[in-house]
């Protein structure tokens, strides 16, 4: 029914209206107290409840600007069902510039936490019980790690035939068939059913405006999906299918050194291509980073100091790498800054 009632943590949201929640999380040992915001936009008429969760890495920033976008985009006001936007849950690693909890612990390997556990269980706990239960799909917004980047990508399991039509529609070049991780907020959401995407894109501590956009669009493209939204009135291009990787693995540092670095993110590479050179600081040694697989180059460090073992290059494998190379440029062409103006109110971030 319409009417039927929808809360988080205590607070009642009618249908037809909007309103920002402060999840209450604890203290600090300053006595000061945390909270986590939720956004939450409920249509006048029933649908899918969609999460969309940003930070569960506190480094992890892009995903912030994502849903600041979506949340202010004025088809929201058409939307049917319940968009539950949580820009900041790891509030913690936010302050600190912590892809960790204080506890050192890794948020995305806590799930479906503990009410008794230590705090990264507690707040999993928390996170399953407010805002994952109470959805029926799931977007988790993520980017690389500290000194590396991401191709936007989607990570699903695509084993699911929901989860893999909403990776489809998500509309980037690569999708990555991905298994369920022990602690991963994925697995968790698995238990109960709920199909989720995580959407991989840009670096650590850092906004990548590609990222960005693709991550809205897309985010955009999976609730129309779910008939959350109606269809764009804009011309609807040819869609392309992207392209499914079923592995993906790390070439890693054969030495220590200063790594010249020599494909692109997004480059395509045969095996035994020259992916750079590990030279010691005097240039009195030099050691190859060869491919070890055909495919395309999904993440890569940006730092050029590295020590043996480091991982260099995130290799997705495909047979026909031309074909992927073609839409990964076609991909990056339609969300430069210069091509688009999405939305219009919005300046590109340079």
């Amino acid at each position: 029914m319409v009417n039927e009632a929808f809360e988080i943590s205590g607070t009642t949201v009618k249908p037809g209206t909007r309103t920002t929640i402060q999840l209450p999380f604890g203290r600090m040992y300053t006595h000061t107290p945390m909270s986590i915001p939720v956004h939450v936009v409920r249509g006048g008429k029933n649908g899918p409840r969609l999460f969309i969760s940003a930070a569960i890495h506190g480094d992890e920033l892009n995903g912030i600007e994502i849903i600041r976008r979506l949340l202010k985009l004025p088809v929201l006001k058409r939307l049917q069902g319940i968009l539950i936007a949580v820009p900041m849950v790891n509030i913690h690693g936010i302050i600190n510039h912590s892809r960790y909890l204080p506890d050192r612990r890794d948020l995305n390997r806590c799930f479906p936490g503990s009410e008794k556990g230590p705090l990264a269980l507690r707040l999993a706990h928390l996170f399953m019980k407010e805002i994952v239960e109470k959805s029926t799909h799931g977007i988790d917004l993520h980017t690389g790690a500290i000194h590396r980047t991401n191709l936007p990508q989607i990570r699903a399991n695509l084993d699911d035939k929901e989860t893999e039509e909403l990776a489809i529609a998500f509309d980037v070049p690569v999708v990555i068939s991905s298994n369920l991780r022990d602690g991963s907020l994925r697995e968790a959401a698995a238990e109960f059913g709920i199909p989720m995407l995580l959407y991989e894109a840009g670096e650590a501590l850092r906004f990548d405006e590609v990222a960005i956009r693709a991550g809205v669009q897309g985010i955009l493209n999976v609730m129309r999906k779910l008939e959350m939204l109606p269809p764009s009135k804009k011309r609807s291009k040819k869609i392309v299918e992207p392209v499914v990787a079923r592995s993906s693995a790390w070439v890693r540092a054969p030495d220590s050194g200063i790594l010249r670095a020599m494909i692109p993110l997004g480059g395509r590479v045969k095996k035994d291509t020259l992916l750079g050179v590990v030279a010691d600081p005097f240039g009195e040694k030099e050691v190859n980073v060869p491919s070890s697989y055909n495919g395309i180059v999904i993440g890569r460090t940006n730092l050029p100091l590295v020590n043996e073992g480091d991982a260099l290059y995130h290799i997705a494998r495909f047979e026909d790498i031309q074909g992927v190379e073609a839409k990964v440029d076609d991909f990056q062409e339609e969300h430069l800054p210069e091509e688009i103006s999405f939305p219009d109110s919005e300046s590109p971030i340079i």
